[in-house]
Formats: structure tokens, sequence, C-alpha cells
């Protein structure tokens, strides 16, 4: 099957903002991997997979509790469209499965206290950790800190969220 006529995979990315109106970021473990092309750009917000017959939602609150252990989050929106990207030549993992990635993105407002976040035993350590150091980031910043192929849709959920990013008060 050629690359274009292969599908994109279903995934959620989850933006969750502080009372600063910052977003949590974490640094992919294993760093860049020996791929040159991922050195300097190793953070995103937490994303993953929809699973079969999941709800966007339902998967977007999953791979928050799964990444960093988050489970007090209040919805604040979602993107108005599904954001995609195609994934590069040198990535290998999905490379003649999908083309790349579809993505609903959601808008959390953080509720709990900063000692909730786990990203070293997420899920209440049910889940292997994915990052290995986390922060909170401006909103505007994020594209800069993705890899390349990604920075379309953080480009995006950047702009489609910029309101949720105002300081709020305590």
């Amino acid at each position: 099957m050629a690359f274009e006529d292969l599908p994109y995979r279903p995934c959620v990315g989850v933006a969750l903002f502080d009372r600063a109106g910052r977003v949590l970021i974490g640094r992919r473990k294993g760093g860049a991997k020996g791929d040159e092309a991922r050195v300097g750009y190793e953070w995103q917000m937490p994303q993953g997979g929809i699973d079969a017959g999941e709800e966007p939602l339902t998967a977007a609150r999953r791979e928050l509790w799964e990444e960093t252990n988050v489970s007090a989050a209040t919805l604040l929106g979602e993107t108005r469209d599904w954001l995609k990207y195609d994934l590069p030549a040198h990535a290998g993992r999905w490379r003649g499965r999908y083309r790349g990635q579809t993505q609903k993105w959601f808008a959390f407002r953080f509720d709990g206290e900063e000692r909730e976040i786990d990203i070293h035993r997420p899920a209440g350590g049910a889940h292997a950790a994915e990052f290995d150091a986390w922060r909170w980031e401006r909103l505007d910043a994020l594209p800069a800190l993705v890899i390349p192929f990604k920075r379309a849709v953080y480009e995006a959920v950047a702009q489609e969220f910029q309101p949720f990013s105002r300081e709020r008060p305590v």
C-alpha cells in the first residue's frame, strides 16, 4: 500500500492549564533516541491513541491519567476540527501501518495540587512512564519545543486555546 493510501491513527491531545495560564509539557523518555532530527525537540503535551469504541473525551482523560497521574481536571474546551500530521520517513514504529495521526485536542484546567503530577508512576504506577521530566510552559512557546513534523498541529492548538492561557484568580 502506498504511503498516501495509509490511514491516520485516531488520537487525542491534552493541554492542561495551570492557574498562571501555562500548560504542562513532558520530555519524552529516552530523549532523541539517536535521532538527530529530535535533538532539542523532545517536549510535548500528553497525547495518545483512542481505543476501539472509546469516545475522544474519555480517551483524553485516560491519556492524561496514564501519562501524568492527573485526574483533578475540568474540561475547558476542545478543538473545532481534528488536526493531523504525516509521519516522516525516519519514523519507524508506525511506518507502514499509518500515514500519520489525526488528533482531537482538549483543554483542561488543572484543579489539583502539583504533588498529584507523577510522571514516574503515572496512573498510580499502572503504566510505564513516557516522560522523564515535566514543567509548566507558555502556550505560545510550545511550537518551538516540539519535533518539527508536529509543529503545525501545535501552532493550531496554541491559536485555538489561547483564551485559556490567561492567568486566573486563585
